[in-house]
């Protein structure tokens, strides 16, 4: 179909363009050429401030971030959900009765919903690097400058040591969400009592 096809020219895309190349695309072509959205100010504006300049300084590391992730997550869902539905239970569904629709949300995507939640939480970590890198594009100050900005100019030890201990506490409550969510998505989980 053509929506399948779509989404692998997408995926394709996404999984191949660097952050950095896709911020600096982003820059070019949303900013500068056609004139879409205002040149940043590469000052941060904070949220109570000016609402409208701090979304404008926003919005295209959002979009920088968000596009490796939503096509790393599509074809996930793709992949899950087309080996989901070779699945036993699928057939025997169908042979049931059920319509595709009620097969589509009630069985096949909460089946394959929990290497999603895994890949989610795995992912946290990598947002924080990739932030790093997204706020080096677009010159705004935040954990990943700090950290960079401590290691490489400062060799600031308490700086390194709190960033890092933010990010890996980030990690573990990431991981424990994930483990919540899988006891909810699949009770095959839930422990006995």
């Amino acid at each position: 179909r053509a929506a399948d096809t779509g989404s692998t020219v997408f995926v394709l895309i996404g999984t191949s363009l660097p952050t950095f190349l896709t911020g600096l695309l982003l820059l070019v072509f949303v900013v500068v050429k056609w004139r879409i959205l205002p040149y940043p100010s590469g000052n941060y504006t904070p949220i109570f401030e000016n609402p409208l300049e701090w979304l404008n300084t926003m919005i295209l590391p959002w979009i920088t971030l968000a596009f490796a992730y939503a096509a790393l997550y599509t074809r996930f869902v793709r992949n899950a959900v087309i080996e989901t539905l070779s699945e036993d239970f699928i057939r025997t569904a169908r042979a049931k009765g059920l319509n595709e629709r009620d097969i589509l949300r009630k069985h096949t995507l909460r089946a394959a919903l929990a290497p999603i939640v895994t890949l989610a939480g795995l992912d946290f970590a990598g947002l924080l690097g990739g932030a790093i890198i997204t706020e080096g594009i677009f010159n705004l100050p935040g954990l990943g400058r700090l950290s960079i900005r401590a290691v490489l100019n400062d060799y600031d030890l308490p700086t390194i040591l709190a960033t890092t201990i933010l990010a890996a506490s980030f990690v573990v409550i990431a991981n424990l969400l994930v483990d919540i969510l899988y006891a909810y998505i699949d009770p095959r989980v839930r422990v006995a009592s």
